[in-house]
């Protein structure tokens, strides 16, 4: 029996049957289906939620068209990035109670320290993810969300925001007066302005449209390039620098801005890899040139994979006491996936993409 909700248990209500998407079809959002399925019972260690919101990442673009890193199980429900508020709980489970307010960890069981093959399970990809009206987790897939927020401002957290924290906090973290360079405006790039800001860094942002630096510049941006006007944008980087360079930069460009990047940083400083793969550029990059100036100038080259369920709670924490408000460019209906995925994919929007279901 489902515990009750506002007073009323689901059974009471004849709620029974839910509604997931699958993804059916690899290549394209047609070949993400609306199905329907009965309403998950919890076992033990287990907790019902009913999804409030989810959020699309660049992530589960490459996903859909089968080029991401972590091969992807046909009929998943999709999605990782997904808070929603538990319905009943296991008979063991002593993290949650029925009303909390919590979201799903990208890796459900990294739990700390480093990440291996045996603990790379992510929802939304080998699991079944947050994009359906009701799923169940294990209590230790999942983390409970900041205060502060609304629904739809919380399912931003799980993919870009944990990413953006992980690669500005550890192992070097950055320090206040560092300066950190970001690239683009999706949901990675714009937590990353806001973390740094908040750390105390100076951050100059890249962008490709003029009518976006209005917005990155309130969000925290000291300095806003159009690496579209002007292609050589490391020079600028350079000179805005005093000829020093970045100390952090925010690789999300991948082999696209890659090498610029390198240029870019200074002596001694950091690239956290977000993303290998490019847009624009589809060639091989020229590694000779650019490992040399990665000896020479003793670069550092992080890949930067999300983060453990301990670094989510502390980023939580963080956005909390900070008041920070996550960026939403778009909320869509729960009818309306296809849509929001095909925006997500023209790489258009500055922050997130959201699907409501509240």
């Amino acid at each position: 029996m489902f515990a009750d909700v506002a007073g009323v248990g689901l059974h009471q209500q004849n709620i029974t049957i839910m509604k997931p998407y699958i993804l059916e079809k690899f290549g394209s959002a047609d070949g993400i289906i609306l199905t329907e399925s009965p309403v998950p019972n919890p076992g033990p260690n287990q907790v019902l939620v009913k999804i409030k919101a989810v959020s699309i990442a660049r992530r589960d673009i490459y996903i859909l068209n089968q080029v991401y890193p972590l091969p992807p199980r046909q009929g998943i429900i999709p999605l990782s990035e997904g808070v929603g508020e538990v319905v009943t709980t296991g008979a063991s489970v002593v993290r949650f109670k029925t009303g909390d307010r919590v979201a799903g960890n990208y890796f459900a069981n990294w739990r700390d320290g480093q990440i291996d093959m045996d603990i790379a399970d992510q929802l939304g990809c080998t699991l079944d993810g947050m994009l359906a009206e009701y799923v169940v987790l294990n209590e230790e897939w999942l983390v409970k969300i900041p205060a502060n927020l609304t629904w739809e401002e919380a399912a931003t957290l799980p993919c870009a925001a944990l990413t953006a924290w992980s690669a500005l906090t550890g192992p070097r973290p950055v320090l206040a007066g560092d300066t950190v360079l970001t690239i683009g405006s999706g949901g990675v790039a714009v937590f990353a302005v806001q973390f740094a800001k908040m750390i105390g860094a100076r951050v100059i942002a890249l962008t490709s449209k003029n009518s976006k630096f209005n917005a990155l510049r309130a969000l925290g941006a000291d300095e806003v390039i159009n690496y579209i006007d002007d292609p050589d944008w490391h020079t600028r980087v350079k000179e805005l620098t005093g000829g020093r360079g970045v100390s952090r930069v925010i690789e999300t460009g991948g082999i696209d801005t890659f090498e610029q990047s390198v240029k870019a940083a200074a002596f001694g400083a950091e690239i956290t890899l977000v993303s290998s793969a490019g847009v624009v550029n589809n060639s091989q990059v020229m590694l000779k040139s650019m490992l040399g100036t990665v000896f020479v100038k003793l670069i550092n080259i992080r890949p930067v994979f999300v983060g453990s369920r301990r670094s989510f709670e502390a980023m939580n924490r963080a956005i909390e006491a900070w008041n920070i408000k996550p960026v939403i460019d778009k909320i869509y209906t729960f009818k309306q996936v296809k849509e929001a995925y095909k925006y997500v994919a023209a790489g258009t929007q500055l922050g997130k993409v959201i699907i409501t279901l509240n």
